[in-house]
């Protein structure tokens, strides 16, 4: 393997051979002005680069250096530039920082100093490229887009691989905002009916009077408007899979029909005299309690039963331990990618704030959340008045174990979860945070089957 590709742009013949001397371990690349940097930024990308910010034609000043790095972050947004400045020059130095720059170092540079600050930047940057590997990895996955390490949510990403290649009528229980239809195109990704349709309908979104010609079609002349026949969702999906969201809405009229669907596996189009099997598998989900509906008269007892074959439930977001955390730092990734914004990192307040919030929207709402976060946010950090969140939290009370190793064995788990959301899976940061050693924390990693 290479040496790690090093770019030192400083105008200072003394200083290039100095800089160069002093990092011989890497393969030092040189410039001395801006498009002899860019040149090399562009043939080979290099992870690291330190600038001198007085460069030509404005030695004295800032505004080239400045317009450099903005140009080299443009160019290669995760690239860590270290801007070397003198004392005088601290203003320019923040600057930098505000526009990217990943930190500065004060010349006359000390080389051990210097050193260790590089050493760092390599280190963070390979990270960063290997998140990015496990996020393409997670993409081709038919569980893409489930993060998360709270083992109820776990457990439920096991029942999915289990449920997927039965035939078997699926209902998903979650709030909203927890990745219903997310579990739903994984039981059709991981089915043997994946290479046909996922079909999804919202039965709150659809008026009532819509609904049936949605769901089961209408031939031509059926009613006012009706210029044409039209298949429906359900038979849209024939081969593959068919997904009711918010099912607990469903008129009562309509879950008739669709009882005698699921009873008959035919249907009939709206102004048809036609029968039309169908094959599809059912997936529904819902935040209702439809048990309670149904003693209320207000869901049919006898469609309960039959589409809850298998009921999936998906914890709320309050109830999975760190994934807060893990979410905003997978979320933030994400959007730094495609918002095409240098990496960000979180303020410590602003992890806290995070932590200690319950986000009744569940996942959809820390997505949105850090987004606008991601947009709004000045400079390399997201700080707690980025994140626009609510002044208090809310605690969730939880039933504590009176076994003394029970409890001492949760807290343990909770707070070494925490820690390893809050580092974003770094090993060495976690921990720090918890004041262990690496191999301490590996030995509690293994203990509670944390991988």
């Amino acid at each position: 393997m290479g040496k790690q590709k090093l770019l030192v742009i400083e105008d200072d013949p003394g200083l290039q051979k100095q800089l160069q001397w002093s990092f011989d371990g890497y393969e030092v690349l040189l410039a001395g002005e801006r498009e002899a940097a860019l040149a090399q930024v562009r043939r080979h990308l290099p992870a690291v680069v330190t600038m001198d910010l007085g460069l030509p034609p404005d030695p004295d000043g800032a505004t080239e250096g400045l317009a450099t790095l903005q140009q080299i972050l443009a160019l290669a947004p995760d690239t860590k530039v270290i801007v070397l400045s003198g004392n005088q020059e601290r203003a320019h130095a923040l600057k930098a920082i505000a526009l990217g720059a990943y930190d500065f170092h004060q010349k006359p540079f000390d080389a051990d100093m210097l050193g260790l600050v590089i050493a760092r930047a390599f280190y963070l940057h390979a990270m960063q490229q290997e998140n990015r590997r496990m996020l393409q990895t997670q993409r081709d996955s038919p569980l893409a887009g489930i993060v998360s390490r709270d083992a109820g949510m776990l457990k439920l990403c096991r029942s999915v691989e289990k449920v997927a290649p039965s035939s078997a009528s699926v209902m998903l229980l979650g709030d909203s905002g927890s990745g219903k239809e997310l579990i739903a195109r994984g039981l059709h990704a991981l089915s043997s009916r994946s290479g046909q349709r996922f079909v999804a309908i919202n039965c709150a979104a659809i008026p009532e009077n819509l609904l049936e010609s949605e769901l089961f079609g209408y031939e031509r002349g059926a009613f006012t408007g009706a210029a044409r026949q039209t298949l429906g969702k359900i038979e849209l999906a024939h081969g593959g899979t068919f997904f009711l969201d918010e099912i607990g809405d469903m008129p009562m009229a309509l879950q008739a029909k669709l009882l005698r669907f699921l009873q008959e596996r035919v249907i009939e189009r709206v102004g048809g005299r036609g029968e039309i099997a169908v094959d599809v598998r059912i997936v529904c989900a819902t935040h209702q309690d439809l048990k309670a509906l149904a003693g209320q008269g207000r869901f049919r007892e006898d469609l309960y039963y039959r589409l809850s074959e298998i009921v999936l439930r998906i914890p709320p977001l309050r109830e999975r331990a760190g994934d807060c955390a893990l979410l905003a730092h997978h979320f933030k990734n994400k959007f730094c990618a495609s918002e095409g914004r240098a990496s960000l990192h979180f303020s410590n307040d602003a992890l806290q704030a995070i932590e200690s919030y319950d986000w009744p929207g569940n996942v959809r709402e820390v997505e949105n959340c850090i987004k606008r976060a991601v947009i709004m946010c000045d400079g390399p950090q997201i700080t707690v008045d980025d994140l626009g969140l609510p002044d208090h939290a809310h605690a969730v009370p939880q039933e504590e174990s009176v076994n003394l190793r029970q409890a001492r064995d949760a807290a343990e788990y909770k707070v070494m979860v925490r820690a390893l959301a809050r580092s974003d899976g770094n090993i060495v940061k976690a921990a720090e945070l918890l004041g262990v050693s690496r191999p301490t924390l590996y030995d509690l990693m293994n203990h509670h089957g944390i991988k």
